[in-house]
């Protein structure tokens, strides 16, 4: 059942904001508004990393206050915003600092999803290749025919067609019927989990391997890949190395002068609706300002943005106990919060995420 909490604050938002929803643009892209040139990248393999002051930008100081209040209310345990690149505002936790590591959760889809695209422009595979191709027949419990259905490109989009109640679980009997790929949106663990494998099987290098050399490295991450129970893979790191792969999107796939992936007709689907189903859901990122949302564990279609409170084109990872990675091109920022669950205990998109922006706008606006 979808978390009470969170069906609420949708419903609520709905109800408010229903009779100007058309004034959406309900196609409306994410386009790239940033330049390099405008854009401070802090150096790989050093803690250096330029600051500007909120007095700089004429933020409103006089509200930070309350946001670090909520901040420490929530069980944050790490926040950054990062402004034209450089950091604005970096909070932590009485017990954590910008050395201490924590869980992406869910989060860490668009890191997978990245070097997707990655393997894809290097040509490893195609969106459109069956994942049978890379897995093997018999990776699901499907009919021969149903399994063939499913797509790169499904598992992207979380349009596999597999019961998604199974949540992490990965082995066939796990792996069960209950649409034709394409036909439904289901927020789904173990077939996203599995694009990891396709990617090992498609390049012949491991993963993990395969991320560090394509991206983390390249970019100065730190961080590595853990699982609690044996079949997901959750990603652990510094609030910075977040925020530096924030940055990388903010800058459409190129870090300073190295492009980490150039093949723009993935990175524009990426951060833009893949299917029609989930409006708000790109491949793998969240996406605001859209004029319909679903959520995990719900087959609920809300005439509503994901995030109201929010800039339009913000585009998010967004992972368990409220993990967020929000990317905002029109306002050259990238946002990180790491830390305990806020009270939702929402797999991804929670109330939180339109309550910290109304804090946000206080100060930015």
């Amino acid at each position: 059942m979808m978390n009470r909490f969170l069906y609420l604050s949708i419903l609520s938002t709905v109800l408010f904001y229903g009779c100007s929803t058309d004034q959406i643009n309900q196609e409306e892209e994410i386009l790239d508004t940033t330049e390099s040139e405008s854009l401070y990248f802090p150096p790989l393999n050093s803690d250096t990393w330029e600051t500007i002051a909120p007095s700089e930008l004429n933020w409103n100081e006089e509200a930070i206050p309350e946001l670090y209040t909520l901040l420490d209310d929530k069980g944050t345990k790490a926040f950054i915003i990062l402004k034209d690149g450089k950091i604005v505002m970096e909070w932590y936790a009485t017990d954590f600092d910008k050395d201490s590591a924590w869980y992406w959760a869910s989060a860490g889809k668009t890191l997978t999803s990245f070097v997707t695209g990655i393997a894809i422009e290097e040509g490893y595979l195609e969106l459109n290749d069956p994942t049978s191709e890379y897995l093997g027949a018999g990776w699901t419990s499907l009919p021969t025919e149903k399994e063939n259905l499913i797509n790169v490109w499904n598992q992207l989009t979380m349009t596999t067609g597999l019961d998604d109640t199974k949540g992490d679980c990965k082995t066939p009997d796990c792996l069960t019927y209950i649409a034709n790929a394409g036909t439904r949106w289901g927020y789904h663990n173990a077939p996203y989990t599995l694009i990891q494998d396709v990617i090992t099987n498609a390049t012949g290098e491991d993963f993990e391997l395969y991320f560090a050399n394509t991206l983390k490295d390249k970019i100065g991450m730190s961080g590595t890949w853990l699982s609690s129970n044996g079949d997901n893979n959750v990603y652990w790191s510094t609030a910075r190395s977040m925020a530096r792969f924030g940055l990388l999107n903010l800058n459409n796939g190129i870090w300073e002068d190295t492009v980490i992936l150039g093949n723009e007709e993935f990175l524009s689907d990426m951060k833009n609706t893949s299917q029609d189903l989930n409006k708000s859901y790109g491949y793998l990122w969240w996406l605001n300002g859209k004029e319909s949302a679903m959520v995990p564990q719900s087959q609920i279609v809300f005439p509503t943005q994901l995030i109201p409170n929010a800039p339009s084109d913000l585009y998010a990872g967004l992972g368990k106990n409220d993990q967020k990675l929000y990317v905002i091109p029109s306002e050259n920022m990238v946002v990180v919060r790491m830390g305990q669950d806020t009270g939702d205990a929402a797999l991804g998109p929670s109330s939180f995420d339109n309550e910290l922006w109304s804090y946000l706008n206080a100060i930015i606006d």
